[in-house]
């Protein structure tokens, strides 16, 4: 399986994604800089945090334009496996393949330290080794990491179990809406997140919740080409 972490300038966490799958799965996996417009190499792709374009204008927006974002855009419609984090997860919805819009934090404040997620979406590609309504211990590191979206859209995201990971109960660090701290598209291959899964590998850093996700994804992309091959 192959993985592609993009490069922005300004990203700062595209090395802690090229080593998380590294050391989780030890699967092959590039740096891919914002110029490529060539994904097809790909079975995965993770578009970091950090300040892509040192978030001029706001975060993300000027990422959405880039080569390597139409490339993602294509790879999701082919069902090709995209993780968003952070950073990520806001130029995943400048550039519409997510719902809704990362405001800045209600405190006003950058906020940095260890949040508990609850799981609520266990079948995704993402969370599939994670149990349904586990509590996890995930990092953030954001300023503009308050989800936002109206009330037709929340609506959605409820009805199709697309909110992937809330904030445990009274720990929301940020405002968002309904406590979400990650969602999915539609079909469930696209996720963003505003916690640090690369972050939480190691029990001597103080958590290592975040390895589920990597090993989530390199289980899914192993069920789906066994049942390929079989056809």
């Amino acid at each position: 399986m192959n993985f592609a972490v993009l490069v922005f300038p300004g990203s700062n966490c595209d090395i802690d994604c090229f080593k998380a799958v590294e050391d989780t799965i030890g699967q092959p996996v590039d740096y891919v800089w914002h110029t490529a417009d060539d994904l097809s190499k790909y079975d995965c792709i993770l578009v970091p945090g950090g300040f892509s374009y040192g978030d001029y204008l706001r975060c993300g927006a000027i990422a959405q334009f880039t080569n390597v974002m139409k490339a993602v855009a294509k790879a999701a419609e082919e069902g090709k496996y995209i993780l968003g984090i952070c950073n990520g997860f806001q130029v995943l919805t400048e550039a519409k393949l997510l719902p809704g819009a990362l405001l800045r934090n209600s405190g006003m404040k950058f906020r940095c330290h260890d949040t508990i997620l609850k799981v609520e979406n266990n079948t995704t590609a993402f969370t599939r080794d994670y149990a349904e309504g586990e509590l996890i211990n995930i990092p953030i590191a954001h300023g503009e990491g308050n989800y936002y979206c109206d009330e037709a859209t929340l609506k959605e995201l409820q009805e199709n179990n697309q909110i992937v990971f809330r904030y445990e109960a009274g720990a929301n660090p940020n405002g968002s809406v309904d406590d979400i701290a990650g969602i999915s598209n539609k079909a469930g291959n696209v996720v963003g997140m505003m916690p640090h899964p690369e972050r939480a590998i190691h029990e001597i850093l103080g958590s290592a919740d975040g390895k589920k996700m990597f090993t989530s994804i390199l289980s899914a992309w192993r069920e789906k080409h066994d049942a390929a091959a079989i056809r």
